[in-house]
C-alpha cells in the first residue's frame, strides 16, 4: 500500500490550523494568522513522528495533550491561567464537535450491512463488555459538565462581545481609537455637571499619547492637591469627579472633557456631545478585550452614518 506522507501531513496541517481559527470565532479572539498556521504545524508533527520510531510516544494521550497544550499557547499567547484552559477546553470542544459531526455525517450516508450484523449480534449477548459501560458511566458526566462549561463560557463571551464598541475620542487635535466595553454598572456622574464619566486605560497606546495624559494618568494626586499646575489649555476640561470603589468610600478622580466622543456599535455611530473621560495606566481588561468603560448614557446621543463624523 502506497502511503502520501506530504498529502496526509498537509491535510492534518489544514485541518489543525482550521480548528484554530473555529476556536477563536468562538472566543471572540483575534488571532494572527503566522501564530494559527505555526500552532497547526505543531499539531501536525504527530502524524510525521507516527512514521518513525518514536511513534510509541507520540501517540501516548500524554503526549497529545502536550501537543494540543503548545498549540494553544503558540495560537493565543499566555496571559492568566483562566484565560489559557478556555482556550485549551474550547479547543477540544471544536475538535470534538467537527470529529462528531464528520463521523455521524459519514455514517449517515453510508450503509454498510455488515457492519449492521456485527453491531446486532452484539447486542443480543448481553450489555457488551462491562469496562466500556463504566467507562461510560464515568465520563459521561465529566464531560456533560466541561461541554456544558464551556457553552456558558462562550455565551458569556458573546454577550460580552456584542457591548464592545469602538471609541474615538479627540483632545486638542489629538486623536485616539479605543476598544470600549458599555457597561450598565458605571453610572458615574459629575455632581455639578452631571456629565457621564468614562473610564480609559491607557496602558497599551503609551506610544501614541500626548504627554500630558500620561502623566495625569500616572499620578493625578499632585494635580488634585493643586500641587501641579496643568497646562493652560486643559484648565477649562479639567474636572475632580468624587466617585466610590470597593474598600474605599470616598475617593476623587480627574476626568477631562474630550473635544469629541464619538461611540461605534453594530455600524451605527452616536456622537456623546457632553462627556468625561478619566486616563488610568492600569489595565481594565485581564485579557485585553476592552480598553474602556463606556458609559450607557453615552449611546443615547445623536446617531451619525458611518465616516459621517470626521474625528480631527
Amino acid at each position: 500500500m502506497i502511503v502520501y506522507l506530504d498529502v496526509i501531513w498537509a491535510l492534518n496541517l489544514l485541518f489543525d490550523s482550521l480548528l484554530l481559527y473555529l476556536t477563536a470565532i468562538f472566543l471572540k479572539r483575534k488571532i494572527r494568522l503566522w501564530r494559527l498556521l505555526v500552532g497547526g504545524f505543531i499539531g501536525s508533527l504527530i502524524i510525521l513522528l507516527s512514521f518513525t520510531p518514536l511513534n510509541v510516544y507520540s501517540s501516548h494521550p500524554i503526549s497529545k495533550l502536550i501537543c494540543s497544550i503548545m498549540m494553544v499557547l503558540i495560537a493565543f499567547g499566555y496571559k492568566r491561567i483562566t484565560f489559557f484552559l478556555k482556550a485549551l477546553m474550547t479547543l477540544y470542544v471544536s475538535t470534538f464537535l467537527i470529529g462528531g459531526a464528520l463521523l455521524g455525517a459519514h455514517y449517515f450516508i453510508q450503509y454498510n450491512p455488515m457492519l449492521t450484523t456485527k453491531i446486532l449480534m452484539s447486542s443480543v449477548k448481553g450489555f457488551g463488555d462491562p469496562i466500556s459501560w463504566l467507562f461510560v458511566l464515568i465520563g459521561f458526566p465529566i464531560a456533560w459538565h466541561f461541554s456544558r462549561k464551556n457553552v456558558e463560557s462562550m455565551e458569556m463571551t458573546k454577550i460580552q462581545f456584542e457591548q464592545i464598541v469602538c471609541v474615538k475620542l479627540n483632545i486638542e487635535g489629538e486623536n485616539m481609537i479605543f476598544k470600549g466595553l458599555v457597561d450598565s454598572g458605571n453610572q458615574l456622574y459629575d455632581p455639578l455637571s452631571k456629565l457621564p464619566v468614562m473610564f480609559v486605560s491607557i496602558k497599551n497606546q503609551l506610544e501614541a499619547i500626548p504627554e500630558s495624559i500620561k502623566k495625569l494618568a500616572a499620578d493625578p494626586d499632585p494635580l488634585i492637591s493643586e500641587i501641579q499646575d496643568f497646562p493652560d489649555e486643559w484648565q477649562n476640561r479639567l474636572r475632580i469627579v468624587p466617585c466610590r470603589v470597593v474598600g474605599k468610600e470616598h475617593q476623587l478622580i480627574v476626568a477631562i472633557q474630550p473635544d469629541l466622543i464619538l461611540i461605534e456599535q453594530n455600524g451605527t455611530q452616536y456622537l456623546c456631545e457632553k462627556g468625561l473621560v478619566s486616563f488610568t495606566l492600569q489595565q481594565l481588561s485581564a485579557d485585553d478585550a476592552f480598553e474602556c468603560i463606556v458609559h450607557p448614557k453615552m449611546l443615547t446621543g445623536p446617531k451619525q452614518q458611518v465616516g459621517s463624523v470626521k474625528v480631527s
